[in-house]
Parts: C-alpha cells; sequence; structure tokens
C-alpha cells in the first residue's frame, strides 16, 4: 500500500485518465465554487439587499466550512480512502448547490454557501491521497502539479465563462447546472476510479491515538511559527481574489461586468501559473541555500507590494497589479509540504489538514472583516462600495501580513526534512 505503485495491469497514462482525471474534476470544481461569488456577487447582494458584510460573510462561509471539516478529513482520508470519501463530499457539495439556489432567504444562502465549503473539504487532499496511493514517489510533483493545474482552470471558469452564462441565464441557474455536474463528478469518482488495495486493510490507530497525534502537532513551535504568516499571506490571496477584486474593479477601477470578468480571468490565469511554477521557485531558492522560511518570508513580502499599488490606486484599470496579485499569492503554499516533511509520515496528513483548518478560518475572518470594514463608508458615486472602504480594508491585510512576518522573525522553532516542493491548499 505505502509506495502506491502502479499495479501491472494498468500502465501510467490509463491510471492518469481514471484517477487522476476524477479527482481532478473535483478540484475544479472546488475552485469554480470558492471564486464565483466574484461575479455573481453583485446580482445575489441586489436581489437580497446585502451589504459589503453581508456578502463577504456569505462568500466566506465557504471556507469556515472547508476549514471546519479538516481535521475529520484527515481522519476519514486515512481510514476509508480518498474514493469513498470524496463520493460523500461532493454530494453534500451538490445539495448545497440546491439549497444555495432555492435559498429566498439570506440564512438558507448561508447554509448552502456553507455546505458546499464542506463538500469540497477534501478536494485537493483527496487527491494527493490517491496519487500517493497508485503512484510511485518519483511522479508525485508531476502529477501534484497537475491537479492544482485543475484547480487554476476552475478560478477562470469562474470569471468570463460564468458572466456570459448570466446573459442567458440567472445565478439560481447556474447553481442548479452546478449542482447537478458535481453530483456527476461524485459518481464519476465512486463508479470510475478503481478501489485500491488499502481500502480494504484493517485500520490499526485507535480514535484516542488519532487525537494524541492531532495534539503532537498543535504543539510543535516549529508549526506555530509559520502558521500566522501562511494565514496572512495565503488567507489575503484567497479572500480578495474569491470574492473583492471584482467589486473594486467595478467600484475603484469603473470597469463593466464585462470588463470586470475579463480581468478576473487575467487574475486567476496568473494565480494558475503561480501554482504551477511555485515548486520551480522553491528549488531555485534551495539551491543557493535558502529554506523554507526564507521563501515564506519573500513571498510575503513581495505580496505587500500589489496591496500597496491596490491601496494607492496605481493604474486601477490596467491588468498588471491584480495578475501580479495572482501570482505571487501562492507562493507561500511552500509551507504545506514542508510542514508534512517536518512530522513522520504517520502525522503528515493530519499536520496537512490542520494547517488547512487553520488557514481557512483566516481566510473566513479576513474576507468578512474587508466586508465589515467596507460597510463603515457610505455607498459611493455610482451606487457601489466607497473607495475609502476598500483602501482602508486593504491596509488592515497588508498589516496583518506585516505582523505576521515580524512574528516569523523572533518566534522559536526550526522546521526539519523541509526539501520538498511545494503543494496547494
Amino acid at each position: 500500500m505505502g509506495n502506491g505503485a502502479p499495479t501491472r495491469h494498468r500502465s501510467t497514462i490509463a491510471l492518469f485518465a481514471v484517477v487522476c482525471l476524477p479527482f481532478g474534476a473535483g478540484y475544479f470544481l472546488s475552485y469554480l465554487y470558492r471564486s464565483i461569488n466574484a461575479v455573481i456577487g453583485p446580482p445575489i447582494a441586489v436581489e437580497f439587499g446585502l451589504g459589503a458584510g453581508d456578502l463577504g460573510l456569505l462568500t466566506s462561509v465557504y471556507f469556515l466550512g472547508f476549514g471546519l471539516f479538516q481535521l475529520p478529513l484527515g481522519i476519514l482520508l486515512d481510514r476509508y480512502g480518498p474514493r469513498r470519501v470524496q463520493f460523500g463530499l461532493l454530494l453534500v457539495a451538490a445539495c448545497g448547490a440546491l439549497i444555495f439556489s432555492a435559498a429566498q432567504s439570506f440564512s438558507v444562502l448561508t447554509l448552502g454557501r456553507g455546505l458546499i465549503g464542506v463538500g469540497f473539504a477534501g478536494g485537493l487532499m483527496a487527491s494527493f491521497k490517491a496519487i500517493t496511493l497508485w503512484f510511485p514517489r518519483r511522479r508525485w510533483p508531476l502529477l501534484n502539479g497537475l491537479i492544482m493545474g485543475f484547480g487554476g482552470l476552475g478560478t477562470m471558469a469562474a470569471t468570463t465563462p460564468v458572466e456570459m452564462a448570466l446573459e442567458w441565464a440567472s445565478w439560481r441557474d447556474v447553481f442548479h447546472f452546478l449542482a447537478v455536474v458535481t453530483a456527476a463528478v461524485s459518481l464519476l469518482i465512486l463508479l470510475g476510479v478503481p478501489s485500491h488495495d488499502s481500502e480494504r486493510e484493517e485500520r490499526v490507530d485507535s480514535m484516542k491515538e488519532t487525537l494524541a497525534g492531532l495534539g503532537r502537532i498543535f504543539r510543535d513551535r516549529a508549526f506555530w511559527r509559520v502558521v500566522p504568516v501562511s494565514i496572512a499571506a495565503m488567507g489575503a490571496g484567497l479572500s480578495l481574489q474569491g470574492l473583492w477584486a471584482g467589486p473594486w474593479l467595478h467600484d475603484v477601477g469603473g470597469l463593466s461586468s464585462e470588463e470586470v470578468a475579463r480581468h478576473l480571468l487575467v487574475l486567476n490565469l496568473a494565480l494558475t501559473v503561480g501554482m504551477l511554477v511555485t515548486g520551480v521557485v522553491a528549488d531555485g531558492f534551495a539551491r543557493i541555500g535558502v529554506g523554507v522560511i526564507g521563501v515564506v518570508r519573500f513571498a510575503a513580502l513581495i505580496l505587500l507590494v500589489p496591496l500597496i499599488l491596490l491601496i494607492f490606486e496605481v493604474h486601477p484599470r490596467g491588468y498588471w497589479v491584480w495578475a501580479s496579485f495572482g501570482f505571487l499569492s501562492n507562493l507561500a503554499i511552500v509551507v504545506y509540504p514542508a510542514i508534512s516533511a517536518h512530522f513522520t509520515v504517520r502525522y503528515a496528513g493530519r499536520a496537512m489538514t490542520g494547517l488547512n483548518l487553520l488557514l481557512f478560518l483566516g481566510a473566513f475572518l479576513i474576507q468578512y472583516l474587508v466586508g465589515a470594514i467596507i460597510d463603515l463608508w457610505p455607498p459611493g458615486p455610482g451606487g457601489g462600495y466607497h473607495p475609502d472602504g476598500y483602501r482602508t480594508a486593504i491596509w488592515l491585510v497588508a498589516l496583518l501580513i506585516v505582523l505576521a512576518l515580524g512574528w516569523l522573525g523572533v518566534a522559536r522553532g526550526r522546521l526539519r526534512n523541509t526539501s520538498v516542493r511545494a503543494r496547494a491548499p
């Protein structure tokens, strides 16, 4: 089980088709749902009379559901395998999409969005687990990168294609369609992905031993040294890219809905490229003797540059500022494989999902706080949110990154065995 070598009866290409493509489709949908409110958020806000704080809360509930399910996810993946776990979770996501599409109140909208977050909690972790089961170790970096590429394609699908769909259908129709597609992918994973021998093996860890392993992770100094900067940097990327980039481009940049969708497409294309090259960047730093802590520090520092450009509204109608933000916002993901390598193989899965828990709770708070701050200002001249609200909120995001960098510099704890490639959350 442990080496995940391909069976003699299937070639690597055939295994890619029956394992990676179905799981990749699930991860594609995860990023599509995560980012779609940047386009459909304005019509929902108009229909339900939502302020910026309400819209931020609605969108960030995805992160709350996603994050809270991370610890159970790690246990379930170890006990039941990625195929059965992902099948069940995607059905939860499909139900959430149906509830969201039929909602007539803000509370039901929020419930649906939260269930969608829970349903996609295993999008990447289940994919990585499946790859480690079915493929030899030498293939993991390439296949992990390809899976992350599916996520990038999902962010792009949430921009111009969704905007085009809204020209002939309502946002409710879009979610009806997505619910059906999500259920279909769920069945594809259950019926199309072969079962692995590990799914039939007896699990030796008791629940007490499992929880003791979590305690070891959350008592580790090195873990808590890198957590704040990971939350600040990646939480900023998740919250702004997933919601506030779209309204900012409309209210501050003065762009039409079609122009906003094109800008978001460029942003998400840059995000995808950033995902794919992060491992190369980390390897380059390693060759000159810079470890993971140095890479994370560098990533957080340069992420401040596009944030400052947004604060001072440098070329607000240009593509390049948001594209640079998308490209840079994922460089801090080198901390994921570093945390995995820091602990033994026995605890690596729980360490990854433990970090995911904290990261997505942080993204939930950042996305909500941005909206709450924007709501402190009256509406702008054109009826949108006031530019000063955006400016103050982005200042807060930048300040959180600076404070996290300060903690990274003074906290004690050293990551061990960190010569590994990057993975995305």
